[in-house]
């Protein structure tokens, strides 16, 4: 019997991180019980489903705008990642470093998402879905045509089986979010039902719709938690061919494959083998791309971006490098205060740590001045608050929590403090210690005190390139007398830590999407502060936080939810859980010209394409 595992419940094609768009558990949640359900109200029968308003495409729509069906097929296509993984199976606590490429490749959900549109679904695996204006019902109708890659066929049973399994057994953010169904049922071997009333949840139908379909047929369900290397079973258009433990998947097209010429599949999926590569070290990767052996990388070095693409491959113009940009939001990176650690537990010293970090000095001597300072949660895009000031419907959100929002961060009018780039700010480092005396913290000789305790903590990194900034952020608190020390770990051990939330600071990835939803509860909500595994690093348990995520979840007009998405992002900010960091306006890639695009990129999707590349084809296969 085969053990299937893929990377996360949602497909999130653009993303590489793993984060998953799925949701938080509010208290007193019900929990699922299968068994009857009465006859669903009357619902619509639609060909897709938009988080916001009606889904773009009309119902006989061809294929999806980025994708070309005239694209060849055949071909390999080579990828390099950085790092190494040990297991396929990234439904467990375990699974910290499972493998990139499976989902999607290898399992799909019952709807595929555009990323055309904020959060918008359109049929895969489900024909059509019939849902009510309140989204407390929701049926899905099955493609009779669809099946997993050893031909048995997919029915209502294998994705109620999925949904039971993966709430009991998958990782915390599935179980929390399919814990708010109240029941679901199989009408049919084609259909599946799921209430959801009294849930108020308007996403939740949306991930239900991206939840992967497992073959019941095939998984040893005893063995599920187990991290594993076993070659999974899938529905996607390819199939592991092969794996080397921590080193490469081969994946090969599924000449069989179903869904083919379903409008939301056509143009993608055109080489006939994806050969993804593991590098644990940056330059190994590099200079095996420059050597013509790895057909495509995303550049996140300012430093090669500015100098390193001198090489022969690019001068004859085999390889070519191009800037892209979308219009998702850039998402925020930072330093993350554990504030389940007492020295971080005031917001006034969270403050004063953040004004030390000094982005002006990193940025021209580490980065060649080719950053931009982030100053939101959704900079760059209309979910930011930066640069607004909070209109009325936002300030009634708001008002049931009158100090949870900073007056100049509700005017729109904060920005991550200016330093003179000199890399020895007097003017900041005394702002930071008047802030830290009214947080009740004095200087005594060279050691900043609290309590009669010295200031020390530990930030942990997973790469050099994180020690480097870790260690120029040190110097920087060093010289108002707080010791830290940076230590580098192996990512298992990072990821172990991550997980049990065995940090005092280390460097948090937020990234955005054009519609954040129930993502919000796992990273910030009070229910998952505590909650081993989370995304919550900070630990953050804020009424004003968990008010805000619920607005945005029960937004029913595009209007209400810009609303209250910037209302979220002025809080978060006024909480100083993270010293923002920078972000590149626009994605850096570098490929071998043997290898094309379509013309048209995606409106949204961070980064723009994913690590094997669904919309490109190769010149000549």
């Amino acid at each position: 019997m085969r053990f299937l595992a893929i990377r996360g419940a949602a497909r999130l094609r653009r993303s590489r991180l793993a984060v998953v768009l799925l949701a938080g558990l509010a208290p007193g949640a019900p929990l699922f019980a299968a068994g009857p359900m009465s006859d669903p109200a009357p619902a619509a029968d639609s060909h897709g489903l938009a988080m916001h308003g009606a889904p773009q495409l009309p119902k006989d729509f061809d294929h999806f705008p980025y994708a070309d069906p005239a694209a060849k097929k055949g071909g390999r296509l080579r990828v390099g990642l950085p790092g190494t993984f040990d297991s396929l199976n990234p439904f467990n606590v375990k699974s910290g470093t499972a493998a990139q490429g499976l989902v999607g490749n290898v399992f799909q959900g019952l709807m595929a998402r555009s990323q055309d549109e904020p959060f918008t679904l359109y049929p895969l695996i489900a024909q059509s879905i019939d849902i009510d204006p309140a989204r407390t019902r929701v049926t899905f109708h099955l493609d009779p045509r669809a099946h997993f890659s050893d031909g048995k066929p997919i029915t209502a049973e294998d994705v109620l089986f999925s949904f039971d399994l993966l709430k009991a057994k998958g990782r915390p953010q599935q179980r929390i979010a399919y814990g708010l169904v109240k029941s679901a049922t199989a009408p049919d071997p084609h259909r599946v039902a799921y209430d959801l009333t009294g849930v108020g949840d308007r996403e939740l139908p949306l991930i239900l719709a991206i939840m992967p379909v497992l073959p019941k047929h095939a998984l040893d369900v005893e063995r599920f938690s187990d991290a594993t290397l076993a070659k999974p079973l899938g529905s996607g258009p390819y199939v592991v061919a092969d794996v080397q433990a921590g080193a490469r998947l081969l994946l090969k097209r599924d000449p069989n494959y179903w869904g083919a010429d379903i409008p939301s599949q056509r143009g993608f999926y055109n080489f006939d083998e994806i050969d993804l590569q593991y590098f644990r070290d940056g330059n190994s990767l590099f200079e095996a791309f420059k050597a013509g052996l790895i057909d495509y990388r995303d550049e996140t070095s300012t430093t090669r971006w500015s100098t390193g693409y001198d090489f022969p491959a690019l001068r004859d113009g085999r390889m070519a490098r191009e800037s892209l940009k979308n219009e998702n939001p850039k998402g925020l990176n930072g330093f993350v205060f554990n504030t389940r650690r007492a020295l971080f537990k005031d917001a006034r010293l969270r403050e004063a740590f953040g004004m030390m970090f000094d982005f002006e000095w990193v940025n021209a001597n580490y980065y060649a001045g080719l950053y931009t300072r982030t100053k939101s949660f959704f900079d760059e895009s209309e979910l930011s608050s930066s640069g607004r000031g909070a209109s009325e419907k936002e300030r009634a959100l708001l008002a049931p929590w009158p100090d949870a929002v900073r007056a100049e961060i509700l005017e729109g009018e904060w920005r991550p403090p200016v330093s003179d780039g000199s890399g020895r700010d007097r003017d900041m480092a005394r702002r930071a210690l008047d802030l830290l005396a009214a947080a009740g913290c004095r200087v005594d000789g060279d050691r900043l005190m609290k309590d009669g305790e010295p200031f020390s903590f530990e930030i942990m990194v997973k790469d050099r390139d994180q020690e480097r900034l870790a260690l120029a952020y040190a110097s920087s608190l060093a010289r108002i007398g707080v010791e830290v020390r940076v230590r580098l770990v192996d990512e298992v051990q990072y990821q172990r830590r991550r997980q049990k939330f065995d940090f005092d600071m280390m460097i948090g990835q937020y990234v955005a999407s054009a519609s954040p939803g129930n993502e919000q509860r796992m990273r910030w909500s009070s229910a998952t502060a505590n909650q081993e595994s989370s995304f919550n690093l900070a630990g953050a348990a804020s009424p004003a936080i968990d008010g805000m995520i619920s607005a945005l979840l029960s937004a029913r007009s595009q209007e209400d939810f810009v609303t209250a998405v910037r209302a979220y992002d002025r809080v978060l900010l006024s909480g100083f859980y993270v010293v923002p960091l920078f972000h590149a306006s626009e994605q850096w890639i570098a490929h071998s010209t043997d290898i094309v695009r379509p013309e048209r990129s995606p409106r949204y999707g961070s980064p723009i394409f994913g690590p094997t590349l669904e919309s490109w084809w190769r010149k000549n296969p």
